[in-house]
């Protein structure tokens, strides 16, 4: 499909026609409906490759939103919640979709924050000065571009999956294929996944943990997590995250979960997980696991340790280790 995508520059008639019937069913599930203002469905918009290519393709959060959703779901969940969730659809949209640069929005957030005498890690929550921002928002993309942003949401989504698909070419996912030997042609997924919010209110959160240390191999789950946020925030770096350990006292029930379900991915796939997740009003959502990244020392480490815990074999375990990374290993006689 994503190479179909590469080669028509559009996303084929055939997935279009059969997206009503997909979503229908995945608002089913939790009993919305997408386009519906009174019960709306929001989906996020993800890749989904083969080969693991963290943070190199575009993802489109709260795809469904437009001016009278984000009324209905203003009176339904509180403002300041559907106007963040607003004003980050049309920022990632934008980057995404119409190719604008972030930086015009993230300077206009930043604007914002210093009207409001707040500091640049502090995260604008006044539900008047979000609608604002929606509306400047709307207002850049209607400068730089000459078009409207989209209040049909089916335009957004089928322009949103479009658009991860052609970041499957950007430069540095094609500079990360070249580095990691990934075929430019085994292509990505596209994934459209029913919204879980981590920024409805301080009981939420959202972040990212290794099921082991990936620097050193420990067996000890790593991350961090940001509470009331959305994960851009973690990835875009305005903001700095919390070591996942504090959770275990700002959330003690959702660490506790967040340690079974490491050890359940991990030994269903043999592997350390890097995981990410969203807790939405102290429910814990997990939204993707994937092999992790490690260092060289940390692969020899877990290779080991997982022979020892009987989950590997030494046959797998040796297969585990990259011979090419190993030229900074002291061996003593």
């Amino acid at each position: 499909m994503c190479n179909l995508y590469q080669e028509s520059g559009s996303v084929p008639e055939n997935v279009v026609q059969r997206l009503p019937e997909a979503l229908s069913l995945l608002g089913q599930e939790v009993d919305l409906e997408f386009g519906n203002p009174d019960r709306p469905l929001l989906v996020s918009v993800r890749s989904g490759s083969v080969q693991s290519m963290p943070g190199m393709l575009d993802t489109v959060l709260n795809v469904g939103l437009n001016d009278e959703v984000a009324v209905k779901l203003g009176a339904m969940r509180g403002g300041r919640f559907a106007y963040d969730s607003y004003r980050r659809l049309i920022q990632m949209y934008a980057a995404s979709v119409l190719q604008l640069e972030d930086r015009i929005f993230e300077e206009r957030y930043k604007e914002k924050q210093k009207e409001l005498s707040l500091s640049a890690g502090e995260s604008i929550t006044n539900q008047e000065a979000l609608r604002e921002l929606v509306e400047e928002f709307k207002q850049l993309v209607r400068t730089h571009t000459g078009q409207e942003f989209p209040q049909d949401v089916q335009v957004q989504l089928r322009n949103a999956i479009g658009a991860v698909f052609k970041s499957w070419m950007n430069q540095r996912a094609v500079a990360y294929r070249n580095m990691y030997g990934i075929p430019s042609d085994v292509g990505t997924a596209v994934n459209v996944q029913a919204m879980v919010f981590g920024n409805i209110n301080q009981n939420s959160a959202t972040g990212v943990v290794f099921t082991r240390n990936p620097s050193t191999g420990e067996k000890e789950i790593f991350g961090e997590f940001l509470c009331n946020a959305q994960g851009e925030d973690i990835v875009s770096g305005q903001k700095d995250p919390s070591p996942i350990k504090l959770m275990e006292s700002s959330m003690p029930q959702v660490y506790g979960e967040l340690v079974e379900v490491c050890e359940k991915l991990e030994n269903h796939n043999k592997d350390m997980q890097d995981i990410e997740f969203t807790v939405q009003d102290g429910k814990l959502w997990i939204l993707q696991t994937r092999r992790g990244k490690r260092s060289a020392h940390a692969a020899v480490n877990l290779a080991v340790s997982m022979v020892k815990e009987s989950l590997i074999s030494k046959e797998e375990a040796i297969l585990r280790i990259d011979a090419s990374t190993l030229g900074g290993f002291s061996i003593q006689y």
